[in-house]
């Protein structure tokens, strides 16, 4: 593997995810028919206010600085502020430097651009006085400012912000797209990458771009070949067949070897037990059991989650769930 090109002095290498974050609109893989219609307003003239609702690591930031970047092109730092509302969530944020910023841009051009844009990551952090001020702040200069807010949950955001947007959800990316980007990644990096290896890549991103080349640069520190033992281990993730067979042996009645094989998940792999969860719900419908017993397994998945992040005790939790399958296979 060579070093990463412009490393800093001392030999650290650039973090990948900001080294290959797409510059353009273009460039953003995986949620084509979005970058299409923001390609649209751009080439129209006609950018309104956006909102970006989707899961982390799929291209929310990402689209945002792009749109940016092809509206202003050099001068798009000058003419961009981005803020974090998880850090500055309150309304003092709203009236000060999000009301500065688009004050200095009212009543006419500025730098030949008849508006500015403000990009509000994380907006559903704000409170909901921020959020009611943010609503008056965006009818006030409307005529010169363009908000980009970008959320987890839509629903977090108030009815009126999101009638004066065109909201955008973003869907967690799919395999090929995860592949395609981490397979040019690689091939930047000269790392050389096995089909098994991207596989994992793509299991253990689970749609987020972000974890996947992460996870890429992580594992590319530990050898000269990625594959798909080196992914599982530097992410902490079990294998999907691992995870099958743990709870197919429960359904089938053997709760001590089931209990076994989760104890070599938490303890010997040092798996977080809200890990497992996760994938026990992505690997439910991949196991060789009727619909109806798929149901009564999600049916106590979720309760497990939500005693999980509740506070109760992981391997508790994990264990009642599958001494209830065991149970249930023996009443049979």
């Amino acid at each position: 593997m060579s070093d990463a090109e412009g490393a800093p002095a001392g030999g650290r290498q650039d973090v990948w995810t900001e080294k290959y974050r797409p510059q353009t609109l273009d460039e953003i893989v995986g949620q084509d028919g979005i970058t299409e219609r923001l390609q649209s307003y751009i080439e129209r003239d006609d950018l309104p206010n956006l909102l970006f609702a989707g899961e982390a690591g799929i291209g929310k930031t990402t689209a945002a600085t792009a749109i940016a970047r092809e509206i202003y092109g050099d001068d798009w730092e000058q003419n961009f502020l981005e803020l974090n509302a998880s850090d500055e969530r309150g309304i003092d944020v709203v009236r000060g430097r999000i009301k500065d910023f688009a004050r200095s841009s009212f009543g006419g051009e500025v730098q030949g651009y008849s508006y500015r844009i403000i990009f509000l990551d994380e907006a559903d952090a704000l409170t909901s006085d921020a959020q009611s001020a943010l609503r008056r702040t965006m009818e006030q200069f409307s005529n010169s400012t363009r908000f980009i807010l970008s959320c987890n949950y839509s629903s977090q955001i108030i009815d009126p912000i999101q009638s004066r947007c065109a909201v955008f959800r973003f869907a967690p990316l799919a395999d090929d797209a995860v592949e395609k980007q981490v397979r040019k990644v690689a091939a930047e990096e000269e790392i050389d990458l096995t089909q098994d290896g991207v596989d994992a890549l793509a299991y253990a991103a689970d749609g987020d771009m972000r974890k996947a080349i992460n996870a890429l640069q992580a594992a590319a520190v530990m050898g000269e070949t990625v594959d798909e033992e080196t992914v599982f281990k530097i992410t902490s993730t079990a294998r999907p067949e691992e995870v099958e067979t743990m709870i197919q042996t429960a359904i089938d009645g053997d709760f001590v070897a089931a209990r076994s094989k989760l104890r070599e998940l938490l303890v010997d792999k040092g798996i977080a037990g809200g890990d497992v969860i996760d994938q026990l719900h992505r690997s439910v419908w991949d196991l060789d059991i009727d619909d109806d017993a798929a149901v009564r397994l999600m049916d106590r998945v979720g309760e497990a989650d939500y005693r999980i992040t509740e506070g109760a005790n992981e391997r508790v939790q994990l264990e009642a769930m599958l001494a209830s399958l065991a149970l249930e296979a023996g009443d049979q």
